[in-house]
């Protein structure tokens, strides 16, 4: 008994002890190991931030000096073949045209849409400090990359208003476009060019090279992730871009900034430009997750940013928009749309742009839009407004983000009011169908109508030419938009141009560029929810003045012409010219 009760008195002084020979949270490391494990934790985050924004950017440039290089000089040699080739049926064709312009008749070779660019251009020659050779002579490919090039949009006409303005400064160099539109020939492309935006194309010096990975950008493709996966997918396109050719400038007009970097690392000496019109990530649309902030509720996202799923999806947003800001830091000339654009780009863009020692400022390049052609066909006067009708006019193609739902909702509102105007008024919806997936957002907006029983005052007009449209803006009342932070907003501009009284979202280029008021008197009205659009319609239709509204709208329009746009177009493209004399 006694060496029972010895060895549990053994056993319980050992109990005693052990617990005093642990200091507490040592996890049985020795001190010095267990300093250093905790100072390694403690700078963990500041090495994640130098490697982020120092050693990844170096071992990114050093791998497009070596592999990137390396691959895009073997893309270069892969093209050689059809350079060569596009080089001599533009020779060929441009021989063929001017043959074919020497059988008219004199007095009938020159359209007065040629003449108006030769004054744009004869305004510009040699401001680049180049010469004569950098203002005429210059003969290399200006790659221009819009893969939905025949969509029909605001988009596409400043593609096409750059590629116009384009060949008349530069008569010798080649454009190209690069495109996903395999079922349109390059004479039907033209043709609904000049239909849609009454823009001539000089065909002779311009070609499509047609891509067969477009769909890697659908949004359909990348149901999940789909910014990142869209992103990633344009450079498969980029890719599949540069082994057909590989042009002298590369100018993205679409806003595929992956693209842009992919360039750099291929050809690190190559010029790029970006146009840009909408940033693929902003600031707004970060805040748009959290339905506390100010912007919680607008957007498509507006408010998903709450639980572990929101988490996630704002961590996965703030990680894009850094590389996203990697992307834009490598394009040489920047131009955006609109003052909201340029902010945002200069947020996202400019720190890392003076980084990589791009100075050139990120310029606002307003779109061309056909204010002149607008005077020319609608009246403003005492007498055109007796011929002007209760039409509320809606100029946008059929996407999300335009918002159709929003002033489909809006306009059931005030038809509700029974007021005279309501009574009257008749919602037209202009827009064009890209493909399958609009077609069934028409279907849908179809359907809402008939819920809101305004059938008898909605009118779709799908895919209407450019002369169609003028036709509504000559006798439309009102213009609308309902686009929450619209990039800029062409469609605004026309309803300006046309004398239209516009109700507009309160937010983006309609209201800090556009909707703005001219010697202290208003343009339009800006709303955000239905009831202030129903306000704001009426409003506009009642108004007790609306000739003097719709001439302060036409005068305020005079500031987007299409002779505005090709000025500060081609004083930007020219410093990338210049890099390449």
């Amino acid at each position: 008994m006694s060496d029972f009760l010895e060895a549990a008195s053994g056993s319980d002084s050992s109990c005693s002890v052990r617990p005093q020979s642990d200091a507490p949270f040592s996890f049985n490391m020795e001190p010095k190991t267990l300093a250093f494990t905790a100072i390694a934790i403690a700078c963990t985050p500041f090495a994640i931030l130098i490697c982020w924004n120092f050693f990844l950017p170096f071992l990114f440039r050093v791998f497009s000096l070596t592999v990137g290089s390396l691959l895009g000089w073997i893309l270069r040699k892969g093209a050689e073949g059809r350079r060569s080739l596009l080089i001599r049926a533009t020779a060929e064709n441009e021989a063929q045209f001017r043959e074919s312009r020497a059988r008219e008749k004199d007095g009938a070779s020159a359209s007065s849409d040629d003449e108006s660019w030769e004054n744009i251009e004869g305004s510009i020659i040699g401001s680049s400090g180049n010469g004569e050779k950098g203002s005429r002579d210059w003969d290399g490919i200006v790659g221009f990359f819009h893969p939905f090039c025949n969509a029909g949009g605001g988009g596409e006409r400043v593609l096409w208003a750059a590629v116009r303005a384009t060949q008349k400064r530069w008569p010798n160099a080649k454009i190209v476009v690069y495109t996903g539109d395999h079922d349109v020939s390059k004479e039907n492309m033209l043709a609904r060019v000049k239909n849609t935006f009454s823009i001539d194309i000089h065909p002779p010096t311009i070609h499509f090279i047609y891509l067969s990975t477009r769909h890697w950008v659908l949004s359909s493709t990348w149901p999940h992730m789909t910014l990142l996966g869209q992103s990633v997918g344009s450079l498969f396109m980029g890719l599949d871009a540069f082994s057909l050719l590989v042009p002298d400038i590369f100018v993205d007009t679409m806003g595929y900034a992956f693209v842009l970097g992919l360039c750099k690392i291929l050809f690190p000496d190559m010029p790029t430009a970006a146009y840009v019109h909408y940033p693929t990530i902003s600031t707004d649309m970060l805040d748009s997750l959290d339905p506390k902030t100010p912007v919680g509720s607008q957007g498509v996202n507006a408010g998903k940013g709450v639980g572990f799923k929101g988490a996630l999806k704002r961590y996965y947003w703030k990680i894009f928009a850094s590389i996203y800001s990697w992307m834009g830091a490598s394009v040489d000339v920047v131009m955006t749309n609109s003052s909201w654009t340029q902010g945002h780009i200069q947020s996202l863009w400019g720190s890392r742009r003076k980084q990589r020692g791009r100075e050139h400022h990120i310029a606002v390049v307003y779109p061309p839009c056909a204010v002149n052609e607008i005077e020319r066909a609608v009246e403003i006067s005492e007498e055109s407004e007796k011929r002007r009708q209760k039409y509320l006019v809606y100029i946008a193609q059929f996407r999300p983000e335009k918002n159709h739902q929003l002033i489909l909702q809006s306009f059931a509102e005030f038809v509700k009011t029974g007021t005279p105007s309501a009574k009257e008024a008749k919602l037209v919806l202009l827009g064009s169908v890209r493909d399958d997936n609009d077609s069934r957002r028409v279907y849908k907006l179809r359907l809402l109508v008939n819920e809101l029983h305004i059938k008898d005052q909605v009118i779709f007009q799908l895919d209407a030419p450019w002369s169609e449209i003028l036709q509504w803006l000559g006798k439309a009342f009102v213009g609308v938009n309902g686009m929450w932070n619209e990039h800029f907003g062409i469609g605004v501009v026309e309803y300006l141009a046309a004398g239209l009284i516009s109700v507009v979202h309160n937010s983006g280029g309609p209201k800090l560029d556009i909707v703005t008021d001219v010697d202290g008197e208003p343009t339009g009205f800006l709303a955000s929810t239905p009831s202030e659009f129903a306000e704001g319609f009426e409003k506009a239709l009642s108004h007790p003045d609306p000739l003097s509204v719709r001439r302060r709208a036409r005068l305020s329009s005079k500031r987007f012409t299409e002779e505005e746009f090709a000025r500060k177009w081609l004083s930007e493209l020219e410093r990338l010219v210049a890099m390449k004399l």
